[in-house]
């Protein structure tokens, strides 16, 4: 599953690169997407590696805290972004003259940086909450990485600032960029059912659907994990361990293949640009 999601998003980064018909807005989000995958994926990528290849359990305390800086950095840029796609997308089918004005190469590189700057202003206090609270219960994480949720719980002291934070920088954040996302949709909704043609209708759909995709794969396993760390103290550790292994790997794998399979400017740039590396 590393394989694929290293792999297959930087194939998806180099054709963004190299050909020049993916030079457009929503290739340039969707190389930023791939990004985010494939940094989410080298975070995490020793931890897990040495714990299911090499039996290597331990981690030091600080190396943890920056992992965890960086996962849950990572993982909110993804969010960002896929509301930034949700933008071009309502900006493309509601008002499609003006696409190319709003959505210029400034205002599309103005967006990454706020949504870089967004994750890491945020997350910045995160490892100082953690690193307050002394450690004297079991230092066992229930994951093979490092997630605050996880970390917060091994405290001996009160962590009412670290679970307030928390689930502010979860509302404020995942759950803001999940309610602007619903509600570009349902005013894509609106715009696609005033159109009178039944196929054009099919067709400004259909350039909604990898997105829509990407934006499930991302967002169900993200509530299935943190449902499990809020509601399921007594359930069996598996479930943490399984839960945590499908929000780590599901976004970064499925993202590349839904938008190849979907979007056959992405197939023809890919098979153009394997064409070009043949001898």
């Amino acid at each position: 599953m590393y394989a694929v999601a290293l792999g297959a998003n930087t194939v998806i980064l180099q054709a963004v690169r190299v050909e020049p018909s993916l030079h457009s807005p929503m290739y340039y989000f969707l190389s930023m997407l791939s990004f985010s995958d494939v940094a989410m994926s080298m975070a995490t990528l020793p931890t897990v590696l040495r714990t299911f290849c090499f039996d290597a359990r331990s981690i030091a305390f600080d190396a943890c805290l920056v992992q965890m800086f960086l996962v849950h950095s990572f993982s909110m840029m993804e969010s960002g972004i896929l509301l930034a796609m949700s933008f071009d997308r309502y900006v493309a089918i509601c008002d499609p003259l003006h696409y190319a004005t709003v959505l210029t190469n400034e205002f599309i590189a103005g967006m990454g940086l706020a949504v870089t700057a967004r994750s890491f202003i945020t997350l910045f206090p995160l490892p100082f909450l953690i690193k307050r609270l002394p450690i004297c219960r079991s230092n066992v994480l229930s994951h093979s990485y490092c997630l605050h949720p996880d970390m917060m719980k091994l405290a001996c002291a009160d962590i009412t600032i670290n679970s307030i934070y928390g689930l502010f920088v979860l509302v404020s954040t995942f759950g803001m960029d999940l309610l602007f996302i619903f509600l570009s949709y349902v005013l894509i909704l609106r715009s696609v059912i005033a159109i009178a043609s039944h196929e054009e209708r099919l067709k400004a759909l259909n350039t909604c659907v990898s997105h829509i995709l990407a934006v499930l794969a991302f967002y169900v396993p993200m509530i299935g994990v943190s449902t499990v760390h809020r509601f399921g103290k007594h359930a069996p550790r598996y479930i943490h361990v399984l839960m945590s292994n499908i929000y780590l790997f599901v976004p970064p794998v499925l993202n590349p293949l839904i938008y190849s399979a979907k979007t056959k400017e992405i197939r023809r740039a890919i098979f153009r640009m394997f064409r070009r590396t043949k001898p």
